[in-house]
């Protein structure tokens, strides 16, 4: 897999998505600890407020983001990006009072909604083989999951002889030096025959090819069995580690660590395994699987009191493993979905739309752990995760082919796409992807 690192542009940014999500991954844990810091054992519901906000500037701008700079240089997009968040970061050690956090989070947020979809639409651009791009996929994911490890492991070890406030001067570094490794990389230019569209046609593009497509809508759903346990342990981990368990801060970064650790090594495995596993068997036993632990777990506190520590511990690995095996082919999915040309689209759909369900997931995590207790609000999410199983075991065909027979009554006969297929006519075969020609999905054939 680590072969896909002689691609030099690829390389230098997958370095910069690395340097990036480490200062990210040490911004988790300093706000988790400030937010303690504020509101004591409210900690859950506060950090459940803030990652809600960070999910509204998910959702609202990230399809705006990608309308409005669709015809801007995409490294000036990135570097941009980037320096709006080193710059946010900036004040975060300066806090004094909750309603702050929440202010600066959207801004720095909103930041993010504007990269991260143009950065991922960027890669199947540059690694056009499949087999290299699922080895990029695992990679991201392996870069992702660094803020749940190796960030933590690193705060784990600065909070031994500094304040976690030090922490943030981490999360500039991070993005400064991401804005910097984008800036000497040569990245491919949105192609200059791509058809201009109206404003609000940019806009919804991507959401409509999206919930067009009928893996992307298991995809979806899917996402929100992920969102509602990531959620949970996002959320509270830092409560249940510093009050139910009465550890410590560095124990706090073990606990997110497990989580990562786990999430890692399915993104090590997954290059393998989906060679000869479908995406959507590997993806729907993850998302059951989930449910089973998530809904067990919750349940098993409830009756029986806190397990172990190192049951504990062994628990969120299990979750970080079946949470990455969700989420890491999804980008499979999307770039099998629609044309080069579309891809920043969908991609900024993907983004919306997943981060929706965080949006559903991240207050009922901090706000029914709050009212209910954490092993009822862990119960709860469960069957949420159960819920995006189901409706996703029933909206993704199994059948689910790359290339599909249809027709096209709504097109003249001496129509280009038509007369592309000769003798076939209006009735032909081929991949299928929502698009101009193709503007819903066939239900026979």
């Amino acid at each position: 897999m680590m072969n896909i690192l002689k691609h030099p542009i690829y390389a230098r940014l997958f370095s910069a998505q690395v340097i990036a999500l480490l200062g990210t991954g040490l911004l988790t844990v300093a706000l988790g600890l400030l937010a303690f810091d504020l509101a004591g054992d409210k900690a859950g519901a506060v950090l459940g407020t803030a990652f809600a906000i960070k999910m509204i500037a998910y959702v609202c701008l990230a399809p705006l983001a990608n309308a409005v700079s669709e015809k801007l240089p995409r490294k000036a997009v990135l570097i941009g990006a980037d320096l709006v968040r080193a710059a946010v970061a900036l004040f975060l050690p300066f806090i004094d009072s909750v309603w702050q956090i929440y202010v600066l989070i959207f801004i720095l947020q909103a930041a993010s909604a504007t990269f991260t979809p143009a950065f991922q639409a960027i890669i199947p651009d540059i690694l056009q083989d499949e087999k290299d791009y699922t080895k990029a996929l695992s990679l991201s994911r392996l870069a992702y999951d660094l803020e749940n490890l190796i960030s933590p492991a690193l705060a784990g070890l600065l909070l031994t002889f500094m304040s976690y406030h030090w922490l943030f001067g981490g999360t500039i570094i991070g993005f400064v030096a991401s804005a910097a490794l984008v800036s000497v990389v040569s990245i491919p230019s949105v192609s200059a025959n791509k058809k201009t569209r109206p404003f609000f046609e940019r806009l919804t593009r991507g959401s409509r090819i999206y919930l067009a497509t009928p893996r992307l809508r298991g995809l979806l759903a899917l996402n929100l069995a992920a969102a509602a346990a990531g959620a949970f342990v996002i959320v509270n981990t830092v409560v249940i580690v510093l009050s139910d368990y009465s550890k410590t801060q560095t124990d706090v970064a073990y606990a997110l660590m497990a989580f990562g650790g786990g999430s890692m090594l399915t993104a090590l495995l997954l290059p393998q395994l989906l060679d000869f596993i479908l995406d959507r068997t590997l993806m729907l036993t993850a998302g059951f699987a989930l449910t089973i632990v998530t809904i067990g777990h919750g349940l098993y506190t409830l009756t029986n009191g806190l397990p172990t520590w190192e049951l504990f511990l062994i628990v969120w690995a299990a979750s970080g493993m079946l949470y990455a095996a969700i989420l890491t082919p999804s980008g499979r999915l999307l770039r099998n979905s629609a044309h080069a040309e579309d891809r920043p689209s969908i991609f900024a759909a993907q983004f919306a739309l997943s981060h929706t369900c965080w949006l559903l997931t991240y207050p009922i995590a901090g706000w029914a752990g709050q009212a209910l207790g954490l092993p009822m609000a862990m119960i709860i999410l469960g069957f949420i995760a159960l819920l995006g199983s189901v409706t996703a075991f029933f909206i993704w065909p199994f059948a689910d082919t790359k290339e599909l027979v249809h027709d096209h009554s709504d097109l003249p006969a001496d129509h280009p796409h038509l007369r592309e297929y000769g003798e076939e006519g209006k009735q032909h075969r081929h991949l299928f992807v929502i698009d101009d020609e193709h503007r819903s999905w066939p239900t026979h054939g």
